[in-house]
């Protein structure tokens, strides 16, 4: 894959990887922004609203209409986190032209679509359509209050939200549910517009397409777009220490058949200076994956839970911890998961477990490149980082990774807090344990 990136105009930056090794392109454009709970239900409620029409397209039917007339280009809105900056806008798939008839050129006309819905919604009097907007206002919420149907992600969130409490990092990337209330169709016009003249804007492109091409194409679609002073101090405030001098606990009750143990953790100093590759390594010794400590220990040979494994936040320099356990399990569970780390801390990895992780972490990495998908986001959080090696590179870079890199990290490593979801008192339920399989 040849890699190329340049800022197209200003403050809007095209990341192009040239490969034919998919039969279709992948393109995608992201608005960046500031997380904040006072305007994060309103960002990701925009490019949902946006794609609902467009002044030559009207409305969803139209717009999908063209797209069948584009040999079934596909674009759809995105709303991410990366750390404390929120990223939306449209993703897409477009056909490679050499798979068409009579070699028609569909990549400029998709770009077209897709910069056509950023910049020219279906507008009445200049303002978003109130129809769109309650319509889709009323679909975020469903998903903001469905959010608690999966007790394995509501867990996480939850944790998150306790310790990260006084960060935005506590803010959902849908935002809240009273934000979400109080959206009307003029105040998310006005922000909308706002966020035209402000952001910073991310595209990427990943197919056959040469970089000067793709470079033209979205340069012709995106020249209209207003811009004003552009806000390019975003960041994410990385916390080095836990809060309290204790780890914090907050035990929430539900009507649950199995518990939800997350433990919180700053992975500390060693994010001054962070070695992406050591932390990767890291978290597969600890606890990501079938052959870290986490499962063979406390799921596969102790049998204290249903699912125990990690996972690092490197954006924000957290690492977490979830697990799913009988209520009655949770002090064995919990201090088993801090022996494991312990362990890692005082250097106690088998030969066997350290080539388990680098191998398991190389090829994740290698296996990035099998995805557009997975390449758009991969580069995305890149850039916001600052790096520009691919996940080729990185997976080289965790050759190089020693025990005494892995001992380092942990040795950083510090608890904040202890979340626990566990059942209402004197009742029993069914609920997921089937899912999430058996110690």
């Amino acid at each position: 894959m040849e890699y190329s990136r340049t800022e197209l105009l200003p403050g809007i930056f095209l990341t192009h990887l040239r490969s034919d090794k998919f039969k279709t392109a992948c393109i995608s454009l992201n608005l960046l922004t500031q997380l904040s709970r006072e305007t994060a239900s309103m960002n990701a409620l925009i490019p949902y609203v946006l794609r609902r029409g467009t002044t030559r397209y009207g409305d969803m039917e139209a717009l999908s209409r063209r797209m069948d007339e584009l040999y079934g280009t596909a674009i759809e809105p995105v709303v991410r986190r990366v750390g404390e900056i929120q990223c939306i806008g449209f993703y897409g798939s477009v056909p490679e032209d050499s798979y068409l008839p009579d070699g028609e050129k569909l990549l400029p006309q998709a770009i077209a679509l897709m910069a056509e819905m950023l910049l020219a919604p279906n507008t009445r009097g200049g303002l978003l359509l109130p129809a769109y907007v309650d319509s889709e206002k009323e679909k975020l919420l469903e998903r903001l209050r469905s959010r608690i149907n999966d007790k394995r992600g509501y867990s996480l969130s939850r944790c998150i939200e306790e310790m990260c409490c006084f960060e935005d990092f506590a803010v959902s990337r849908l935002g809240s549910e009273d934000e979400a209330e109080n959206i009307n169709y003029k105040k998310l016009s006005r922000h909308y517009r706002s966020l035209l003249q402000s952001c910073p804007v991310e595209l990427f492109y990943c197919g056959r397409a040469p970089f000067k091409k793709v470079c033209a194409a979205f340069k012709d679609a995106l020249a209209s777009m207003p811009r004003g002073e552009i806000d390019y101090e975003l960041g994410t405030d990385i916390r080095m220490n836990a809060i309290e001098d204790k780890p914090r606990y907050v035990e929430e009750k539900l009507d649950v058949g199995q518990g939800k143990l997350v433990i919180g953790f700053r992975l500390g100093e060693c994010m001054e200076d962070p070695n992406i590759a050591a932390i990767y390594v890291f978290n597969g010794v600890y606890g990501s994956g079938s052959t870290s400590k986490l499962f063979m220990n406390v799921r596969e040979k102790l049998s204290l839970c249903y699912y125990a494994s990690s996972i690092a936040y490197i954006h924000k320099g957290l690492l977490l911890v979830a697990s799913g356990i009988e209520f009655d399990k949770f002090e064995a569970a919990r201090d088993e998961i801090f022996a494991q780390l312990e362990a890692v801390k005082n250097g106690d990895i088998s030969d066997e477990e350290f080539n388990a992780a680098k191998r398991c972490v190389a090829s994740d990495l290698r296996s990035l490149t099998d995805s557009q998908g997975e390449l758009e986001g991969f580069y995305l959080s890149q850039t916001l980082d600052g790096l520009d090696y691919g996940p080729m590179e990185l997976a080289e870079l965790v050759e190089d990774v020693t025990k005494e890199d892995v001992v380092s990290i942990a040795r950083s490593v510090e608890c904040d807090l202890i979340y626990f979801l566990r059942g209402l008192d004197g009742e029993e339920t069914l609920e997921e344990v089937a899912d999430d399989g058996q110690p």
